[in-house]
């Protein structure tokens, strides 16, 4: 491990270099299964903000103009680059991150398909030409660079939601200051020495992280000169950063909170059901936006679901990530494990049964047992808020109409997903469901080639996909004057 630990950089990358911050402070990273300080990094202020920000400003003209095919090469050797480091870059998820060393080498295989897909991309970003209705008027677009970037990563997929920003901001032309997320800094350390590796010039690509995500982003949306803000976390933190942008009329992506409704119907294939379950709501210890978060089953069929996913979910062996077998890693930080607790607390006081787990897991570490309840009422908080952990909450349903109006019933709208044997009534839930992404008999969904987002509360714009390059452009139309006029 310390020679893994020992590749990483610690301090903040900013024109091609690594360097000290100029606060002179520092920040440590914990492993969440055994609570120790497996590293300590350079804790970045405003002044080294703006100091990444000038770097990203006086290469974003050069970079704009360099060939297409240039950074679809660069993409393609930072992706055949983090297949290679697969160990390293799945070891350090889980040291720094907790989820089970399996599950980070398919993050690895995840997160690299953003470099390998955008590096398809960026020669392929075309515009259009047309007439004028009203006369032989030819139009003409173009896709533009949108200009300097700044990248805001979450915890929980660390090396994922940075290729997914990075890797389509390198395709389309522009610069970025990259903030990763203070919990979980290392995979994004070592995956901006990777990009420096595949040949990505000095300060296209920055990086900054520190103890206050404030001191970073305040200045930063403040100045005229950034163009674009993307973000995946919490809504609240959206929310506001929001707001930050309108003040200069940035361009955002948002990919904020979820809640999403896993519904079985009563024609489903029940176990299909059960595995697709275990995915959508364990990946990732359930720390994840797109995780299952209310199972609304229908009544006939609740028992019999409720039974085989408890059992499925009692088979799940607790423990550090980086151990032989284990299938459900730490939660993040003690914080989570005491807002977990409280939620099945809320739970079971309003009326809830607890099928399996419900209890914290002793220490070194911050564990919660996976957990299946049913019975609690709609207005238990496991209902209302992003649960974010191993627990499953099961809710009963008569009628289609039903489990619309309950699967609609909150402000997100990120995933959701729905199983039955009927196609007629797939279309009908997708247009009734008010989210953006729907799995149809299938729990785990997300793909480099698919466009990921949400609606409502849980965001704007897509990643990944064609829709995802667009994000980071802007479209110039050009008017010709007719010649024969």
């Amino acid at each position: 491990m310390k020679d893994l630990l020992a590749k990483v950089p610690t301090g903040l990358l900013i024109n091609g270099e690594w360097v000290d911050a100029t606060t002179g402070e520092t920040y440590d990273v914990e492993n969440p299964a055994t609570g120790d300080v497996i590293a300590t990094l350079r804790s970045a202020g405003s002044e080294d903000a703006m100091k990444a920000l000038d770097a990203a400003c006086a290469v974003q003209k050069d970079w704009a103009r360099t060939p297409a095919r240039e950074r679809s090469e660069i993409l393609r050797r930072a992706f055949e680059l983090v297949i290679e480091r697969a160990d390293d870059f799945a070891t350090l998820m889980t040291m720094e991150m907790g989820k089970p060393l399996a599950e980070a080498h398919g993050e690895v295989k995840y997160g690299a398909e953003y470099l390998r897909w955008f590096a398809e991309e960026a020669v392929r970003l075309d515009g259009r030409v047309a007439n004028a209705p009203e006369a032989d008027f030819p139009m003409l677009t173009r896709r533009k660079p949108v200009g300097p970037c700044l990248l805001i990563t979450p915890w929980n997929f660390p090396l994922a939601m940075a290729t997914r920003k990075v890797a389509p901001a390198v395709a389309a032309g522009c610069t970025m200051v990259l903030k990763s997320a203070r919990l979980t800094p290392l995979t994004a350390q070592y995956f901006a020495q990777t990009m420096i590796d595949a040949g990505l010039p000095a300060g296209v690509l920055n990086v900054v992280s520190g103890k206050s995500a404030s001191a970073i982003s305040n200045p930063l949306m403040a100045d005229k000169r950034l163009r674009k803000v993307s973000f995946t976390g919490s809504t609240p933190v959206g929310q506001k950063l929001l707001e930050a942008a309108a003040g200069n009329v940035l361009r955002t992506s948002m990919e904020l909170g979820g809640n999403a409704p896993f519904i079985v119907f009563e024609d489903a294939d029940i176990d299909a059901a059960v595995q697709g379950a275990m995915g959508a709501k364990m990946r990732n210890i359930g720390e994840a936006c797109t995780a299952a978060n209310r199972f609304l089953v229908h009544e006939s069929v609740i028992d019999e679901f409720s039974a085989k996913f408890a059992e499925a979910i009692s088979k799940l062996k607790v423990g550090n990530g980086l151990d032989e077998g284990v299938t459900c890693g730490p939660l993040v930080e003690q914080a989570a494990v005491d807002n977990i607790a409280e939620l099945v607390d809320d739970a079971v006081a309003r009326g809830g049964r607890v099928l399996v787990g419900g209890k914290r897991v002793d220490g070194p570490g911050y564990f919660y047992e996976p957990t299946v309840i049913v019975g609690a009422p709609t207005d238990a908080r496991v209902f209302r808020e992003e649960i974010f952990g191993p627990v499953a909450p099961i809710f009963a349903f008569d009628t289609e109409e039903e489990a619309l109006e309950l699967a609609n019933d909150t402000e997100f709208g990120l995933a959701s997903y729905v199983f039955t044997s009927s196609s007629d009534r797939m279309w009908r839930m997708s247009d009734g469901l008010e989210f953006g992404l729907m799995g149809y008999n299938s729990g785990v969904i997300s793909n480099a080639a698919a466009p990921f987002g949400g609606v409502k509360h849980s965001g704007m714009g897509r990643e990944g996909a064609a829709e995802g390059i667009e994000e980071y452009t802007s479209l110039q139309y050009i008017g010709v004057k007719n010649s024969y006029a």
